[in-house]
């Protein structure tokens, strides 16, 4: 039997999965969390043979809280480049698209719970182009806008002017098909590229 922890924030994925799990007979949901701050005390209170959690909830979990227990994370695909950051310690981790089948879930569970490989490559790919289109100059520029620093300040901290601050932030626009600073910074963050 293959203790599963499942954690996801969203209720209805959490049920969904959960009910269709239930049918296997070889796999037993042994608790349901619906936030990352309690993965970890689920981890050590139920002791589960497999994890499955969404990115978000285990992103920035101490891996010594986690034991040794494998992990199949759940990531979108825009979200991929956040996967270079994770930490895994001596844990199993499986990887998949968060918008895979149910099977495909059931079928990563088994290959962790026998320390075997679980791989989308497409998030593969995109996690090793985490740096998406943006130059680095361009990442740096977002990155103190992302913080809310005006063009003039960004300019004097890049030693760059003003106009070359502007040209940079219309670049990185069109780049990534936002079509405002705001709209750049938020198309960025969820691709993980600052």
């Amino acid at each position: 039997m293959i203790r599963t922890l499942l954690a996801l924030d969203s209720a209805l994925v959490l049920g969904a999965l959960s009910f269709v799990l239930a049918a296997e007979d070889d796999i037993r949901v042994v608790a349901k969390v619906d936030r990352g701050d309690a993965v970890p005390a689920a981890v050590r209170d139920e002791r589960p043979d497999v994890v499955v959690a969404d990115l978000d909830f285990v992103e920035g979990v101490d891996a010594s809280r986690l034991g040794r227990c494998p992990v199949l994370v759940l990531a979108h695909p825009r979200r991929a480049g956040r996967l270079r950051g994770m930490r895994c310690g001596t844990r199993m981790v499986g990887i998949l698209r968060s918008d895979v089948t149910p099977q495909r879930v059931v079928e990563g569970i088994r290959l962790l719970a026998r320390r075997q490989p679980v791989l989308d490559a497409d998030l593969v790919v995109a996690a090793l182009h985490a740096g998406g289109p943006l130059t680095g100059r361009e990442t740096e520029v977002l990155a103190l806008t992302a913080q809310g620093a005006p063009v003039a300040e960004v300019a004097v901290s890049l030693g760059l002017s003003s106009g070359t601050v502007r040209n940079h932030l219309g670049r990185i626009a069109r780049k990534v098909g936002a079509r405002t600073r705001v709209e750049a910074v938020r198309v960025a963050r969820e691709a993980g590229w600052i």
